[in-house]
């Protein structure tokens, strides 16, 4: 089942391989009014091959004077969404550099094959929703699922805007008519899940297994939303226990005033709209599904959009697992469902490699999970959250592959992988529920 490794085509055009990033020191400055951004990045980077040039993503924002370890580069130039520089030297493989790049403009979702992404406006404030090629809409990066990175975050916002972003807060301090921000996020993250957002907040916070939970809404809504987020701190604990501990320092969920069509996971918070925030089923499967991306995508993300599946897939079984737990339908019988529901669907979906068009079509999610429950009949409850608690710890903060998954599998129940997974990943009629 070894799967091909060449470029990424769900988001061409994105990344460069020849180095990596290992820190992203963001300093920015909101204008929410003028919806304008001015900031200075500076990348602490990493050469993998002979650098004569490098290309870094940004999208739509002019670039100011770029300098690479304190010097001007010999030339740089942007062209659509990228900016090229070439260094005054060529920079050896193995060597540690610095590119300092100052930008500004005003910030636009950014297009891609599955639709726009990243920097959106509110009615009064502002979300950045990423996934999957959203991240140069607001700040220039080596767009890359398979480059993780440490971040820190400077925010300059309006005086009565809350600002969040991944990671632990730290000191804010008042500037004029401003209020300055700040965050840090220590545990490596994807371009992707790097995450701004600007809203009239107020937190509600909470704990669970010694992680520090803060949901974050607007004044009027805090009622509901607490009502509605209630069950969060009981998630973490249930996930804890079946997938392995909570994979970072805090976890914060953002409930925007705006209604949003859908929620989206960044690193260490989630983002939900208003029309979220409810009791019902419908509300509580995706309060789950989000929380459960901290461990499969944020975590352990994929390498390649192709994999999606380990993204989706963990999510939708998560929200299940959540059901049983919670005293709903067991995931079995959510798994029956969905399968009699996806028999009736159109049978031209490959799940090892969905396509960019489909990458996101439910489909993935529930024949992803579907992949996951007929593991668990198969190899027993015992030995399925076993494997499940040896992938988030053996790719703790890393990248990896469906492959990686399958070879785990083997390797831990003794059973052929490529036997059990090939009728659900590489072919296209949906396989009968053992």
């Amino acid at each position: 089942m070894r799967r091909r490794t060449d470029g990424d085509a769900y988001v061409p055009g994105h990344g460069d391989p020849s180095f990596a990033v290992d820190h992203y020191d963001l300093d920015l400055t909101v204008n929410l009014a003028a919806n304008a951004l001015s900031g200075v990045a500076t990348l602490t980077c990493r050469a993998l091959a002979d650098l004569a040039s490098f290309e870094l993503d940004l999208y739509r924002l002019r670039v100011g004077k770029v300098v690479i370890d304190g010097r001007p580069p010999a030339k740089h130039a942007q062209r659509r969404h990228k900016v090229v520089l070439r260094p005054r030297a060529t920079i050896p493989a193995g060597a540690a550099f610095t590119v300092k790049i100052p930008y500004s403009g005003s910030p636009r979702p950014m297009p891609g094959k599955d639709g726009e992404a990243g920097w959106e406006e509110l009615e009064d404030g502002l979300i950045v929703a990423s996934q999957p090629h959203g991240a140069p809409s607001w700040f220039p990066c080596n767009d890359r699922p398979d480059d993780k990175a440490t971040y820190a975050f400077t925010v300059t916002a309006p005086q009565g805007y809350t600002v969040v972003a991944n990671g632990r807060p730290g000191p804010t301090r008042r500037r004029g008519s401003t209020r300055v921000w700040t965050y840090a996020e220590d545990a490596p993250m994807a371009s992707y899940l790097a995450t701004l957002q600007i809203g009239r907040y107020v937190a509600l916070p909470g704990e669970s297994v010694g992680v520090a939970l803060t949901t974050w809404c607007p004044p009027a809504r805090k009622p509901a939303v607490a009502e509605a987020f209630a069950d969060q701190p009981a998630m973490v604990e249930s996930f804890s226990r079946l997938f392995g501990p909570y994979p970072f320092a805090s976890y914060a969920a953002v409930v925007t005033d705006d209604e949003l069509e859908i929620p989206l996971e960044a690193q260490s918070l989630s983002i939900f709209g208003s029309n979220l925030a409810y009791r019902a089923w419908s509300a509580q499967r995706l309060i789950a599904h989000e929380l459960a991306h901290q461990w499969f995508g944020n975590s352990v993300t994929l390498r390649h959009w192709r994999d999606i599946w380990l993204h989706e897939g963990f999510a939708c079984y998560a929200e299940w697992l959540w059901s049983e737990a919670s005293g709903g339908p067991t995931a079995d019988a959510h798994a029956r469902q969905h399968h009699a529901r996806l028999s009736g669907l159109p049978q031209d979906l490959l799940l090892a490699d969905p396509g960019p068009d489909d990458m996101f079509d439910d489909r993935v999610y529930k024949r992803g999970a579907l992949t996951l429950h007929a593991l668990r009949l198969r190899v027993g409850d015992d030995a399925f959250f076993d494997l499940l608690r040896a992938w988030t710890s053996r790719f703790r903060h890393s990248t990896v592959t469906t492959d990686d998954f399958v070879e785990l599998t083997g390797e831990l129940t003794g059973l052929d992988g490529a036997e059990l997974f090939s009728p659900w990943l590489d072919e296209l009629p949906l396989p009968a529920l053992p």
